[in-house]
C-alpha cells in the first residue's frame, strides 16, 4: 500500500455538491470516461510531503509542527476555469483550475515546513486545482462558472493511494489556532 503524506483544504459542502453537477454535465457533454469523485474527495492539495511504503511517525510529527506555525488569515479562494490535465490511457485528471488565494495559504505553509526541517519537501511550482475525474477524454481549458468560499482551515491527510481514503492526522484553523480531531480527544 502506498501512502501520500499532504497538506489539502476542502471546498465547502455547497461548493462541492455543485462541482460534483459540473463533471456530470462535463462528462455527458464531452463523452469521458471516469467515475466523478465524491464529494467528500474533492480537495486542492497545498504541499505534498510524497508516497511512501510504510508512513514515518517523525515525518507526521514535523508536519504537524509546522501546521501549528502557519498564521494567516482565512483566506477567499475561486476556481474558474476546467481542463484535462495530461495522464496515461484512463487517467488523464479533469480538473478545476484558477484557485485565486490558494497560493498564498501554499506558501505559507511551504515556510512553515522549511522552519522544521521539511524544506526538502516543498512544493513552490504546484499548480492550485480542484480533481474532479480521472478516465479518458480531453477538455480543452475553458471558464466555468466561478466556485468560491472561505477556507478557514487546512488538514493534514495520508491519502491511501488507490483505495480513495483518506485518514486525516491533524486539522488547523486559519489563524494559527489547532484542531484536534475528534478521535483524538480525551474524555
Amino acid at each position: 500500500m502506498t501512502n501520500r503524506l499532504l497538506f489539502m483544504h476542502r471546498p465547502e459542502e455547497g461548493a462541492a455538491q455543485a462541482m460534483v453537477g459540473l463533471t456530470d454535465l462535463l462528462k455527458r457533454g464531452y463523452a469521458l470516461t471516469g467515475k466523478p469523485f465524491p464529494p467528500d474527495r474533492l480537495h486542492s492539495t497545498l504541499q505534498n510531503l510524497g508516497d511512501y511504503s510504510d508512513l514515518s511517525p517523525a515525518l507526521v510529527a514535523a508536519a504537524r509542527r509546522a501546521a501549528a506555525i502557519v498564521a494567516v488569515p482565512p483566506v477567499e479562494v475561486a476556481f474558474d476555469r476546467v481542463m484535462t490535465f495530461s495522464g496515461g490511457p484512463g487517467n488523464r485528471p479533469l480538473v478545476l483550475r484558477g484557485g485565486a488565494g490558494v497560493v498564498p495559504l501554499q506558501r505559507a505553509i511551504g515556510k512553515a515546513m522549511a522552519k522544521v526541517g521539511l524544506g526538502a519537501f516543498v512544493n513552490r511550482s504546484f499548480t492550485p486545482h480542484i480533481t474532479l475525474l480521472r478516465g479518458d477524454g480531453v477538455v480543452e481549458e475553458q471558464a466555468v462558472e466561478t466556485f468560491c468560499w472561505t477556507v478557514r482551515e487546512f488538514v493534514l491527510v495520508n491519502s491511501l493511494v488507490g483505495q480513495g481514503k483518506y485518514v486525516e492526522l491533524g486539522r488547523w484553523s486559519l489563524g494559527g489556532d489547532h484542531l484536534v480531531p475528534q478521535a483524538w480527544r480525551r474524555p
